[in-house]
């Protein structure tokens, strides 16, 4: 069973898909760190000084200074604000995710396809189709040079 499963983890696509999921948890890690830290902050500044992360509705009907204080109270709110965040970094990634998608896709047009040999031949008296080593047709017993 060792050997079985030395085998399964050995085999090229396992290990290509462990290696997507870790470049792709860092990859959404740099993302967000680039939606929270880079793109919010000015983007804050300039709807007039909103912290995203701080934007959220009470639901408990005491009132709270920040979104923090109403969460250490264990009021119930709905944080838009974090959402938003959320969902930046979702468009994104899939923004960056389609981008080399379609530069995949767009490189392996360029490369020429290359034709495998053939297999068969066409037998020049009864227009069959044959192995291509074979030196006498099975259909029509013709020989074949």
């Amino acid at each position: 069973m060792l050997k079985e499963f030395k085998e399964f983890i050995l085999r090229g696509n396992v290990l290509d898909l462990a290696v997507a999921v870790i470049i792709g948890g860092a990859f959404g890690k740099v993302i967000s760190s680039l939606v929270t830290d880079i793109l919010m902050p000015p983007l804050g500044l300039i709807l007039g000084k909103v912290d995203f992360n701080d934007l959220y509705i009470n639901m408990s009907g005491t009132p709270y200074a920040s979104l923090a204080e109403a969460q250490a109270a264990g009021a119930l709110t709905l944080n838009y604000g974090v959402f938003l965040d959320n969902l930046i970094s979702f468009l994104i990634i899939g923004a960056a995710v389609f981008l080399i998608i379609k530069l995949a896709n767009s490189l392996q047009r360029l490369r020429p396809v290359e034709k495998p040999a053939p297999t068969t031949k066409e037998c020049p008296f009864c227009i069959s189709s044959i192995p291509i080593k074979a030196t006498r047709c099975p259909n029509c017993t013709s020989e074949i040079k």
